[in-house]
């Protein structure tokens, strides 16, 4: 009987297996690893009482994530391994290491008759999306990637925007052909949305989308209340779900790509804003997918950024991760205000009137005792001298106009919002080992129907043969 009913079991696996989910949305969050993931849960935790969606989603694996010839992956490669089930060379998109083309699981979707959508908060045009519809040798190709774009024929493409300038363009064939890349996407079918407004009353039939909020990357989400024109990675999530949910299914990738930019700039406080904000997105789907179980969530990254790790020297075996909340603003939005402060004073400002700035954007406090060293915002003698040296570096730069004044053979780069989120990431007990990517794996978790062939230690190519296994 036992011997009956195992084969029973095995054959109805397999039929499930072979029909496959009815959706699956893909979420990656770029330079999102395991320290990511558990930074922004024990942040939520500490204030809400509550971790992260995407670590409770009951299947999990470990994922391997170097490309062809290098252990250490950028994010083109990776998306390419994710989408294409194919390692290739660090910044190649869509293509093996020999330079061919190879299709995505996207493309097996909407060959088996699936809507596709793709989203991210960074261009749409970068490396992670165009993963999954380009066919390039260098990530850099951005013209030749919206041209790929608006050739797939995909359904939905929502985020920041095309990110193509005219003197790139004009490097290419197809610009004498169509001008203008959103041209030439409207001429191939795309209906461009260009407002937040707009964009939230899209329903479905609306035809083929192509949002244009902005050329560039949409906001990190810290400080994203200063652009209420732009949608979050929730409403983005949302919206594309209503618009592709169909009879016959869909494919979704979303993409955190903001997760991936700060961890380049070291800033925990940015960094973990935008997981918590893919997470918001994650709650989206899995609401979604309750109430249609036929949908498969997973939840990925590329790789990791900055070799954040949970433990600092400076704090022992402690984790003050609450203050980490302080931060007002990301460390480019404060430069800005930095730069506009020098911009309107008649005279260089002092490190003194910019103590104020500094105070605000990341909470510290300069001038409060600090008797029984339980107030961590309260900056110490050498931190302090660590912020002054910086800003008196900044000041000569803003002196000089280094726009204007290339002969100037200091170092051009500022670095007082650098020093800020230094110190605010140690007191949190929040270490950097690098400014660039690592080689650590990252966490795979999903939930649905399938959800246990993704369970173990795999390698990111296995992601998309999997899925690309649903629909052949």
């Amino acid at each position: 009987m036992k011997s009956i009913l195992f084969v029973a079991g095995v054959v109805w696996g397999a039929m499930v297996f072979a029909q496959g989910p009815k959706n699956i949305i893909l979420f990656i969050g770029d330079g999102m690893s395991v320290p990511q993931r558990m930074v922004a849960e024990e942040f939520s935790r500490k204030l809400s009482g509550k971790g992260l969606v995407m670590n409770a989603m009951p299947i999990s694996a470990t994922t391997r994530t170097c490309s062809a010839d290098s252990l250490v992956t950028d994010s083109a490669a990776a998306a390419t391994a994710i989408a294409c089930g194919e390692k290739t060379k660090n910044h190649r998109c869509g293509v093996d290491p020999e330079g061919r083309p190879v299709y995505s699981c996207a493309v097996a979707a909407q060959k088996a008759g699936k809507k596709v959508g793709i989203c991210s908060n960074v261009t749409i045009t970068h490396a992670t999306p165009a993963g999954f519809y380009a066919h390039r040798n260098n990530r850099n190709d951005i013209y030749g990637i919206a041209i790929d774009l608006a050739n797939s024929g995909f359904d939905f493409f929502a985020g920041g925007g095309l990110a193509v300038c005219k003197e790139t363009s004009q490097r290419h064939a197809e610009y004498t052909a169509c001008g203008d890349a959103y041209e030439y996407a409207r001429k191939k079918g795309y209906r461009l949305v260009s407002t937040r407004k707009e964009f939230l009353s899209l329903k479905p039939g609306c035809g083929k989308i192509l949002t244009r909020f902005t050329n560039g990357a949409l906001e990190g989400a810290i400080d994203s209340a200063e652009y209420p024109n732009q949608p979050t990675v929730a409403e983005l999530t949302a919206k594309a779900i209503e618009v592709l949910d169909n009879e016959e299914g869909f494919f979704l990738m979303v993409e955190g790509g903001r997760i991936d930019w700060a961890g380049h700039a070291n800033d925990a406080a940015t960094n973990l804003r935008d997981v918590l904000a893919l997470d918001e997105a994650v709650k989206v789907a899995l609401d979604f997918q309750a109430k249609n179980p036929d949908t498969l969530v997973l939840v990925t990254g590329d790789h990791e950024t900055g070799g954040m790790s949970m433990g600092f020297a400076g704090t022992g075996y402690a984790l003050y991760l609450d203050v980490l909340a302080r931060q007002k603003m990301s460390v480019d939005r404060f430069e800005k205000c930095v730069g506009d402060f020098f911009k309107k004073s008649s005279s260089t400002p002092s490190f003194e009137e910019v103590k104020p700035i500094i105070a605000d954007a990341f909470g510290f406090k300069f001038d409060s005792p600090n008797k029984d060293g339980k107030d961590l915002m309260v900056l110490k003698t050498a931190e302090v001298e660590r912020l002054k040296k910086a800003f008196a570096h900044d000041a000569e730069l803003y002196k000089h106009k280094i726009g204007e004044n290339p002969d100037y053979d200091g170092e051009k780069r500022y670095l007082l919002g650098g020093e800020c989120r230094l110190v605010l990431s140690h007191k949190a007990g929040i270490g950097w080992s690098s400014g660039a990517h690592t080689a650590m794996p990252v966490l795979t978790t999903s939930q649905g129907p399938e959800s246990l062939r993704f369970v173990g230690f795999i390698e990111n190519t296995d992601i998309s043969r999997r899925i690309k296994a649903f629909y052949q």
